[in-house]
């Protein structure tokens, strides 16, 4: 191992995760193929996971782990589609907007991809608002509730009674699994209230999902296909997904 990759180690014990643009300002006077080479040796060494335009260290994948199994054994697996769905879903966080951001690991990547801007942000998920007030623009909410310790979540009456009283434009939603028949759900009937809750308050839903949940089914369904307005998968052909989407007059990234 050479210095420059402890250096990106030491990064990554640091942060949880580096940028290629952070790591050619570290070294100016290294080429971008050179760095990639780098990422690539600390991947096949299982030191980190390889995203779209950086890395995330291997142990810090662990803390996007949620409580269903499946979603669990996967999550590492899955690290870069997460950060695919992510960046799609990018542009289509507002300023000057109410925003919800749902639990979830690929929510979690949007968070950590979101520039430090003026956002409006409310959210249940404990360690999502603990990402965002890293950054010292976005105004952050949590709500209240019964605080899941597998997800970091917060579910209950508490937290519903909450978002009787807020307006939410845009909500950035997950899934543990979804299927053309049962629709999109969870194992967690507390969370399925909640998820419910904002499917029906907020004006535009745009589901993130990987495709690996594709076809999966939970016991509690929140939301049907023709609740939401967008999808957001890794790979918009998979499962035949796009067509069912359009057929529905949903629109999918």
């Amino acid at each position: 191992m050479n210095g420059r990759q402890q250096q990106i180690l030491n990064i990554l014990e640091q942060k949880g995760e580096i940028r290629l643009q952070e790591l050619t300002e570290l070294a100016p006077n290294v080429s971008s193929m050179t760095l990639r080479r780098d990422l690539i040796s600390l991947e096949n060494e299982g030191y980190l996971i390889r995203t779209i335009g950086g890395a995330v260290s291997a142990k810090k994948v662990g803390a996007l782990n949620g409580e269903e199994d499946a979603y669990s054994r996967r999550a590492s697996e899955h690290i870069e589609a997460k950060f695919t769905i992510a960046e799609k879903a990018l542009p289509l966080v507002e300023t000057g907007r109410s925003i919800y951001f749902d639990a979830g690991s690929t929510v979690m990547c949007l968070a950590k991809l979101l520039p430090d801007e003026n956002y409006s942000i409310m959210t249940c998920s404990a360690n999502i608002a603990l990402e965002l007030v890293k950054k010292l623009s976005p105004a952050v909410m949590v709500l209240g509730g019964l605080l899941n310790r597998n997800t970091l979540s917060l579910s209950g009456p508490g937290a519903l009674d909450f978002l009787d009283t807020v307006n939410i434009d845009i909500a950035f939603m997950s899934s543990s699994g979804f299927s053309i028949e049962h629709g999109f759900t969870v194992s967690n009937m507390y969370e399925c209230e909640l998820k419910k809750k904002v499917v029906n308050r907020a004006k535009k839903i745009i589901l993130m999902i990987d495709s690996s949940k594709i076809g999966k089914t939970l016991p509690f369904t929140f939301a049907r296909l023709e609740n939401i307005h967008t999808l957001i998968v890794e790979d918009p052909n998979a499962n035949n997904i796009a067509s069912e989407c359009r057929s529905r007059g949903i629109e999918i990234l």
